[in-house]
C-alpha cells in the first residue's frame, strides 16, 4: 500500500474516529460503528470502503454479521521509513495510534478480543510461504527466531532463540501449502507463559503474478491477556512488515 493512500486515509478525522472506536474494541459491526458517529449509515460505510483500501482495517464475515479489525501494518511500515529514520528509538505503531487519536483501551470484557491483520507482499504465493514456514527466513524477520516443524497436523510448531531455547511452541492445526496454516501459539517469555495456548490462522492469496495478500488471525484469547497486549501493541506488527521488508528487498529492518 502506498504511504499516500494511507496519509490520505488518516487525513480524515471521521476515519481517525473510526480507526479509534476499532482501537477501543476490535471485530465490530457496522452498526456497531455507525452508532459512535453522528453521520448515516451510507457516510460510515463510505469512510470504512477508503479504510480499508488503504489497508488500515480488515474484516472478516461471521454469520451474516461482517465484523471490521484494525490493521495497523501499514502505519508500522510508514513508522519504520519515516520515524526510524530520525529517531534512535522505535515507536511503537499502536502506541502512535493511540497517541494520536487520544484513545483509550475500553475493550468490553464478556467478547474475547481478536487479532486480524493483512499485507500485501510484492512476492510469488510459494516464497511467502517459505518465508512463514522455514528457518532460514524466520531467523531473518522473526525476532531471530528460527522455527522448527515438519507441517503435518498434530506436529510441533516452534519458534528457538538463536541459543536453542524455545520461545514460542505450538502443534499444527491445518496445513494446505502454500493457501493456508493453522496453528496453536503458546508464548514462553513471562508473563505471557501463563496464558492459555491462543490460536493463529494464515491465509495467503495470490493477487496477480508475484503478488500475494497475507492474512494473519490471531483469536481465542482469554481476554486481555499479556500475550494480547504485547501482540497487539506491535509484535504483529512488527512481523509482517518486516517479512514484507525482506521479501521485497532481501533486507530486513534493523530491530529497535
Amino acid at each position: 500500500m502506498e504511504d499516500k493512500t494511507v496519509f490520505r486515509a488518516l487525513a480524515d478525522p471521521t476515519r481517525r474516529r473510526l480507526l479509534d472506536l476499532l482501537f477501543e474494541r476490535d471485530g465490530r459491526t457496522l452498526t456497531e460503528l455507525e452508532s459512535g458517529l453522528p453521520m448515516t449509515r451510507f457516510g460510515v460505510m463510505k469512510h470504512l470502503r477508503l479504510l480499508e483500501e488503504a489497508g488500515l482495517i480488515t474484516t472478516r464475515k461471521v454469520g451474516r454479521e461482517k465484523l471490521h479489525y484494525l490493521n495497523p501494518v501499514p502505519i508500522q511500515l510508514i513508522s519504520d521509513r519515516w520515524i526510524n529514520k530520525y529517531s534512535a528509538v522505535r515507536a511503537s505503531a499502536l502506541a502512535d495510534l493511540k497517541i494520536a487519536l487520544e484513545g483509550e483501551n475500553n475493550m468490553a470484557t464478556d467478547v474475547k478480543p481478536k487479532l486480524v491483520y493483512q499485507i500485501i507482499i510484492k512476492s510469488p504465493q510459494e516464497r511467502v510461504w517459505e518465508a512463514i514456514t522455514t528457518p532460514e527466513f524466520t531467523a531473518r524477520y522473526y525476532y531471530g527466531s528460527t522455527l522448527k516443524t515438519d507441517l503435518t497436523v498434530g506436529s510441533p510448531f516452534t519458534y528457538y532463540m538463536p541459543n536453542g531455547s524455545p520461545i514460542v511452541e505450538g502443534e499444527v492445526i491445518a496445513s494446505e501449502p502454500p493457501n493456508r496454516l493453522v496453528h496453536t501459539y503458546h508464548s514462553l517469555w513471562p508473563p505471557m507463559n501463563e496464558d492459555a495456548p491462543t490460536t493463529v490462522t494464515w491465509e495467503l492469496e495470490s493477487m496477480s503474478a508475484g503478488v500475494t495478500k497475507v492474512t494473519v488471525v490471531h483469536e481465542e484469547f482469554q481476554g486481555e491477556t499479556p500475550t494480547y497486549k504485547g501482540l497487539q501493541s506491535g509484535g504483529w506488527a512488527w512481523i509482517l512488515s518486516n517479512m514484507k521488508t525482506l521479501l521485497e528487498t532481501g533486507e530486513s529492518m534493523p530491530q529497535g
